[in-house]
Order: structure tokens, then C-alpha cells, then sequence
């Protein structure tokens, strides 16, 4: 039998705590044993690179393949059945039941909720992303009105007691004439499935309005495309700004948008490099935007950038930094915007006076940042991973906090400039061991191989694509941009100590002599740390489709 064994090597300082890992293991409904690596030990004796990084051990204890990132499932599948055949003819397969038996679930109303919205006449709608659903509930958040959805993972659509989701957070209510040609009065981020769905409020009906089901591995330019004919990947937060709906995809870092009038969609922002960036849309970089809020006036779009630790905002056309320092910088600082730090935010709340709310959710607490004066500060904590927060009619706020199974009511005085406490908490870098390089020429080299009975597919262009960016990006004296080549000469500047390279590569393969050949992507992105030292290697390589050979 399959054996899965779970490691948790952590990143954040959250992560680490036991309480911490027990609670994402029942909201992610995972099956199997998870051994708490909180010092990265396993991390290092299996060399892993990536999270998350798959180790595939033989019946007689070998390591026979490791995978770095996601999106390995054919590879995986076609080992796996080589590797049953050949220890079945040896005799070393053993066949059985696994030991795992499921914790009882509690009895609560909400079960690991997501995201909630204040609805027309004061109820809420909470994404109850544990129990595959949505509930309203009244305006004291405790009172349950209706379910949408089954309770149970699926993707039907139909009326709202059997339609089905798989683990849904953002929720946006369309502009009333919006809503009305379009048919439907909310999109909900159905996550999971990596598709948009819409419900009409009146009577609970469901309907997929974007995304086909698969997860996003290909390249979507900003152009309009048919909204059901786009994959997607794991739609975490919506809102409607700039005249359509804005969709963080933290799946691929990047922001797109969708139009339930034209029923056209396309990438807003980002270029799936995970990193901080500022600057135009089509360039930023961003890692796994978690939230979204639009500000009183209109003209800014905050974001929760969740693994930079970030708050971040769209404006006229850019995308800048409010608070954040990057992937490995976090912890719980408040004061001055440039020396704040946070700790993996999946929420944001504008307020009516420009400033905004923060669900920082790895701290568990409320951050304020107010672009007035520059100043950061905390309003609540000790809250249990708060994910979200909603402002009702009558100015409230309400967090959804998301590990304690319920929303939880601020206290108004601390909305207040004055209400916010100064915390001097830790701060935390992750460090990750850096690749040492020479400098001058280097060569890239992206190990590319098919899996058994496939090969390269130009069908719809060059079946391979290489890009290759540096932070900063002075490291790179030459060799960044985009190419069709897995190899590649790199410049390195030995006046840059280090730094980090970004690599993206990609490989399409077609199932060889077949008839009704399936074709696949294989993408993978690196951020590579670099150390650059003299008489080091000249040559980097990596491996795309991850199984060693």
C-alpha cells in the first residue's frame, strides 16, 4: 500500500507551535501521520529546497524520486504504478488498511471560517471553508438564517442545499445593476476547486461563472478571455474595484480580474515571479495575495500580501509597499510603516478615515496602519488566526477568527488613532542556506525530462520557456529576460555580494504514438539565494520535472 507521511518544517514562527500544527491538520481534512519537523531536521537530511518538496521512498527504503513545488500529480501517478509493478514481481509490496482514524468534529456553527461580508439589511454571509459552505448569519454573528451548500466537498452547481464547494473564501457583492444583468448577486472564490462561482442571494442558487476546475500551469495574457475557458489557481479573496471583479490568485502570485458582465477574465497584476516587487502591474511580484479591500473613495486596492508579510496597495496603474519587508522578514513590531513587521496577514479592512485594518493572522491579533502618519499599531490580539474582517452598516467590525471557529466583535475605542497599542514584539528572519556561485560567467542549466511515453510538444509554439530575473537585480549583469532555452549564460556581478535568483521554467510534452494523445505542462519557479564567492561552481543547475533519473 501507499504509505503518506506528512513533514511539517516551518517558515513562520507561528508554525512552529504544536497547538498551531494540530489545528491546519483538521482544517485541511489531511489523512494522514504528520511528523513536526520544527527545527528543519528532516528538512535537511532529505535536502529539500522548496515547500512543498515530495520524497518518494521504495518499499525497501530508498529514495527513488524527490519533487520540489506543486503540480507533480502525472509524474507521480506513472512512478507509482512502475514502482507497484516492480516490487509486486520482487515480493516487497505489502498491501493493507492505513492506522489514521479521524478526530471527532466539534459541535460549532462555524467550522474554520474564511472570509464574511455585511449583506443588504445587516445579516452576514461567512465562507464556512472547512464545512464547504456559506452561512448567513444575524447581525450578532452568532445566529444562524441559512447554508448554502451541502457541507460536503464537491462542485455541483443547483440550488443551495445541494450545490457543493471545496473549501470557498472570498466573498463580493456585485453593484446592484451589475448583479442584475449578470444573474447572480455575489462571486464567491471557490478555492479549492480554482473557480469562480456565483449565487443569487433571493434563493441561494449556485452557477460556476469562471474557470474550468483544472488548476492554472500555462500563461494567460491581460487580454479578455472567455471567463470559463481560463484555469485558475486557488482564488483566495475578491472585491470590486476599477469597474470589475479583482481576484487575488494566490496560487500563481499574481492579480486578476473578471468581468460577470462580459463574462471575461485575465491577469491584472504580477508575473508569478513569489517575491516583493513594486512598480507597473504587468512587472510586480507578489506571494499569495490573501486579501483584498477597497478604500472609501475608491481610487486604492489594499492587499494582503500573506507570505511577504506585506500590506500592499494598487494605484493608478502600480502597485506599491504600505508595510513589509519580504518573504523571510516578519514578527510583531508596530511603529513607523518602513520598520513594522507582520506575520503571514491573510486580511484587510479599509476604514472610512483612509486608514486600514489588518487580520494579522500568524500573530493573532488586529494591526492598524494609518497612511497619515505613517504609523503602525495593534488593536486587539491574543485572537486565534484571524483571517478576515468585515465593517458593517453601522460601524462595526467584526474579525473572522478563523481558528476559534467564530467572529469575534473589536472593541470600538481601539479603532480609534489613539485606541492602538504600541507592541515592541520580536523579530524573525528565516534564513535559507544560500547556493554559492562565481562570479562572471555562469551557466544555468534546467534539467528537463519527460515522463515514460511522453515528448516535447510545439504544437502551440516553443514546447519549453525559461525566465530568469535577480533581486536585486544589479547580480545579474546579463542573462535576465525570457527565453525558449532551458540553458542559459548568466553574468554574475562580483562587486553584489548575493542576492536571489528567480527562475521560472516551463516544458509542454504530448503522450507519445498515441492516438488521442494528453498533453501536459510542467512548470516550476525557484528563488534561488545566492552567495557570490570566488572559485565557487559556475554552473547551477536544476531540475524541472523533479524525478531524479
Amino acid at each position: 500500500m501507499l504509505v503518506v507521511v506528512g513533514v511539517h518544517s516551518p517558515k513562520f514562527e507561528h508554525e512552529k507551535d504544536p497547538d498551531a500544527l494540530v489545528a491546519a491538520v483538521e482544517r485541511y481534512g489531511v489523512h494522514h501521520p504528520v511528523l513536526d519537523d520544527p527545527e528543519l531536521d528532516m528538512w535537511q537530511q532529505y535536502a529539500a529546497r522548496a515547500w512543498p518538496t515530495l520524497a518518494v521512498v521504495d518499499p525497501e527504503g530508498y529514495v527513488v524520486a524527490t519533487m520540489a513545488g506543486e503540480g507533480h500529480a502525472e509524474g507521480l501517478a506513472r512512478l507509482l504504478d512502475q514502482l507497484v509493478a516492480e516490487h509486486e514481481a520482487k515480493g516487497t509490496l505489502h498491501r493493507g488498511d492505513g492506522p489514521y482514524v479521524p478526530p471527532a468534529e466539534p459541535a460549532t456553527t462555524l467550522r474554520f471560517p474564511g472570509k464574511a461580508v455585511a449583506l443588504p439589511g445587516g445579516n452576514l454571509l461567512v465562507s464556512d471553508s472547512a464545512r464547504h459552505s456559506l452561512v448567513e448569519l444575524e447581525p450578532d454573528g452568532e445566529t444562524v438564517v441559512r447554508r448554502i451548500g451541502a457541507g460536503h466537498r464537491g462542485r455541483v452547481d443547483g440550488p443551495a442545499e445541494a450545490a457543493t464547494f471545496a473549501e470557498p473564501q472570498g466573498l463580493c457583492l456585485l453593484p446592484p445593476q451589475v448583479a442584475e444583468i449578470a444573474g447572480y448577486d455575489l462571486v464567491v472564490a471557490d478555492t479549492v476547486n480554482h473557480l469562480l462561482r456565483g449565487v443569487r442571494l433571493a434563493t441561494g442558487e449556485v452557477v460556476t461563472v469562471a474557470g474550468t476546475g483544472r488548476q492554472w500551469r500555462s500563461t494567460v495574457d491581460d487580454h479578455a478571455h472567455d471567463a470559463l475557458s481560463v484555469d485558475l489557481s486557488s482564488p483566495w479573496d475578491l472585491a470590486w474595484y476599477d469597474g470589475r471583479v479583482i481576484v487575488a490568485m494566490a496560487g500563481i502570485h499574481q492579480l486578476w480580474w473578471f468581468d460577470p458582465v462580459k463574462r471575461t477574465a485575465g491577469v491584472y497584476a504580477g508575473t508569478t515571479v513569489e517575491a516583493l516587487r513594486d512598480g507597473p502591474l504587468p512587472d510586480v511580484w507578489m506571494a499569495q495575495p490573501s486579501g483584498l479591500s477597497v478604500a472609501a473613495d475608491g481610487r486604492r486596492l489594499w492587499i494582503a500580501d500573506s507570505e511577504t508579510s506585506a500590506i500592499r496597495y494598487v494605484e493608478d496603474g502600480a502597485l506599491g509597499t504600505a508595510v513589509g519587508q519580504g518573504l523571510f522578514d516578519f514578527g510583531h513590531v508596530d511603529g513607523p510603516a518602513g520598520q513594522a513587521l507582520l506575520q503571514h496577514p491573510l486580511g484587510v479592512c479599509a476604514l472610512p478615515d483612509g486608514s486600514v485594518l489588518v487580520a494579522d493572522t500568524y500573530n493573532g491579533a488586529v494591526r492598524r496602519y494609518d497612511p497619515a502618519t505613517g504609523l503602525v499599531g495593534t488593536v486587539a490580539d491574543g485572537l486565534a488566526e484571524p483571517s478576515d474582517l468585515v465593517l458593517t452598516d453601522d460601524g462595526a467590525v467584526l474579525v473572522v477568527e478563523s481558528a476559534a471557529h467564530r467572529l469575534t466583535q473589536v472593541a470600538p475605542g481601539a479603532l480609534t488613532a489613539t485606541g492602538a497599542t504600541t507592541v515592541a514584539g520580536p523579530r524573525h528572519r528565516t534564513e535559507r542556506r544560500p547556493t554559492d556561485l562565481a562570479p562572471g560567467e555562469v551557466t544555468l542549466d534546467v534539467v528537463f525530462t519527460p515522463a515514460p511515453g511522453q515528448k516535447l510538444d510545439e504544437t502551440y509554439g516553443p514546447s519549453t520557456r525559461l525566465v530568469v530575473s535577480a533581486s536585486p537585480p544589479e547580480l545579474l549583469l546579463d542573462g535576465a529576460g525570457t527565453g525558449t532555452e532551458l540553458s542559459r549564460r548568466l553574468v554574475i556581478d562580483g562587486t553584489v555580494p548575493g542576492g536571489v535568483l528567480q527562475v521560472t521554467a516551463q516544458a509542454a510534452t504530448c503522450d507519445a504514438d498515441a492516438e488521442h494523445a494528453a498533453c501536459h505542462l510542467t512548470r516550476q519557479d525557484w528563488g534561488v539565494p545566492v552567495r557570490v564567492v570566488d572559485g565557487a561552481p559556475a554552473r547551477l543547475p536544476l531540475v524541472l520535472r523533479g524525478l531524479d533519473t
